[in-house]
């Protein structure tokens, strides 16, 4: 405990925790501290246990004391308990209580709370409707929120950014883009995005591969003089990396200097790692370790998926072991998935299913589709009716693992198999997802859906993709035609291939 003192007399020099008339101002300064440290030490008292011995004080709180210790709490009953405690005090009603509670609310996933408290304002203020519209698409009620945020009297740069991020949190990445175009295009309008609008956009940028958008964003933060820092340089890794510019992601990196966090020097990782260049991304965590810079769960997803697509087993083991040892990391499920991903695609199902045997999670439908695609890959008709069967326990309506099976009983030539399988989807109602591509002409993003002939051009397109396929197999590309399972006429049969 004294060096808690110590360390919190820099917050309030006259501090004494055993002064018998402490002011509710210091001990909101203590609360403060102690919420904005993330100091995760036992021997530093948490902001609920200041407030606690504030109480056992006689200290009565003030309307700023709920703002500084809601904003701590993410667990529902220590929110409602608190919640409670405002009331008996007589501060339900303050403006600056009820923002932080509709806040604490939505951190739980109690939209229903945060609604109630928010519909019981008179005059909500900007900070309350941010609040809310924030609480809604946290939920993913995306379309409440942006019918709250149209009936907003005024708004700020926050507004903005709360429902950009909110359409790219629920995957409505062209949604977030059109916003963000309709915030540019304000006339008259002194609101200009931060680094938080713009990290949601390049964000909806990489999801989309909107690289034209992705470098008229980065021209933008070059234009207004923003300082490419932490927030904005992952951001523009990120983005870059997903487009397939790797060169240009690096480039960014370089340029970062000492603004380089953990989290830069993590999407970095990533970046190698998504564009399977398992090399470059593993002397990067090495000189990245060199550096001083501690790695976390976000680096070791990087550098686990490097070594999954470069095969890289023994090394995998290693760096799962240096996370567990070295870094005292626990694992999550995405590290585990990574680890069942690297055995099964080298054939090791015995070393994959000991690390679902010891996974302390259930294992989710991430788990079993990495099983599922490795064994699929090897032609283990056993592990992949197992997973399936794991797969569609967790959801009756995934096509994808149908398919992967028919697919391997296709390729062992059991195409009885395979047509009870298709035919079992025609009898569940369960459809394809139909794959899609994006392509981004003259900064327009498009997608095309196989099977969708509803574009104007599409006989023109058709025509194209027969002049490609007649090059391609004119250069020695033979037809994959083990996967086709059913009978089709000529035509569907050789689109079915291409």
């Amino acid at each position: 405990m004294r060096g808690w003192r110590k360390w919190i007399s820099y917050t309030h020099p006259s501090l004494h925790l055993s002064h018998p008339n402490v002011q509710s101002f210091v001990w909101n300064n203590l609360i403060r501290a102690s919420s904005e440290s993330r100091v995760e030490n036992s021997a530093f008292p948490s902001p609920l246990s200041l407030y606690i011995r504030m109480r056992l004080h006689a200290v009565l709180p003030d309307l700023h004391t709920f703002p500084f210790l809601l904003q701590s709490i993410n667990n529902p009953i220590p929110a409602r308990q608190l919640h409670a405690q405002i009331f008996l005090l007589g501060l339900a009603h303050n403006p600056f209580v009820q923002t932080s509670l509709i806040n604490v609310y939505s951190t739980c996933a109690t939209l229903t709370f945060a609604r109630q408290l928010f519909d019981e304002i008179t005059q909500p203020d900007l900070p309350s409707w941010n609040a809310i519209i924030n609480a809604s698409a946290k939920a993913g009620m995306i379309h409440i929120a942006r019918k709250m945020f149209d009936q907003m009297p005024e708004r700020n740069v926050i507004s903005w950014s709360c429902m950009i991020h909110g359409y790219v949190t629920c995957g409505e990445y062209k949604a977030a883009l059109s916003l963000f175009r309709r915030l540019h295009t304000l006339e008259g309008s002194k609101l200009r995005p931060n680094e938080f609008t713009l990290s949601s956009v390049l964000s909806a940028c990489a999801r989309l591969g909107a690289f034209q958008h992705g470098k008229w964003l980065h021209a933008y933060v070059y234009r207004s003089g923003m300082k490419i820092g932490g927030v904005i340089g992952t951001s523009l890794i990120d983005m870059y990396a997903k487009c397939g510019s790797i060169g240009r992601a690096k480039c960014i990196f370089d340029k970062m200097g000492r603004e380089k966090d953990v989290m830069a020097w993590s999407a970095m990782v990533a970046a190698f790692a998504m564009n399977g260049l398992s090399e470059e991304c593993l002397d990067l965590f090495a000189r990245m370790v060199n550096d001083g810079v501690r790695p976390n769960a976000v680096t070791f997803v990087g550098v686990l998926c490097a070594c999954v697509h470069g095969g890289l087993v023994n090394e995998g083991e290693e760096y799962f072991e240096r996370m567990l040892n070295q870094y005292c990391i626990s694992p999550t499920i995405q590290h585990y998935g990574c680890m069942v991903d690297l055995y099964s695609r080298a054939d090791r199902f015995e070393d994959a299913w000991n690390v679902v045997k010891s996974m302390p999670m259930k294992p989710d439908e991430m788990i079993w589709g990495a099983m599922l695609s490795g064994a699929s890959m090897h032609g283990d008709i056993k592990t992949c009716e197992v997973s399936v069967t794991k797969v569609l326990e967790l959801d009756p309506t995934n096509s994808s693992a149908y398919v992967l099976l028919s697919n391997v009983y296709a390729k062992l030539e059991r195409r009885k198999e395979a047509r009870h399988l298709r035919e079992l989807m025609e009898v569940r109602g369960i459809k394809k997802v139909p794959g899609c591509s994006l392509v981004e002409i003259d900064g327009v993003i498009r997608d095309f859906f196989a099977g969708d002939n509803s574009h104007p051009e599409t006989q023109e397109m058709n025509r194209m993709l027969d002049e490609i396929m007649k090059r391609v197999e004119k250069y020695g590309h033979a037809h994959t035609t083990g996967e086709v399972l059913l009978d089709l006429d000529e035509e569907d049969y050789w689109r079915s291939i291409a």
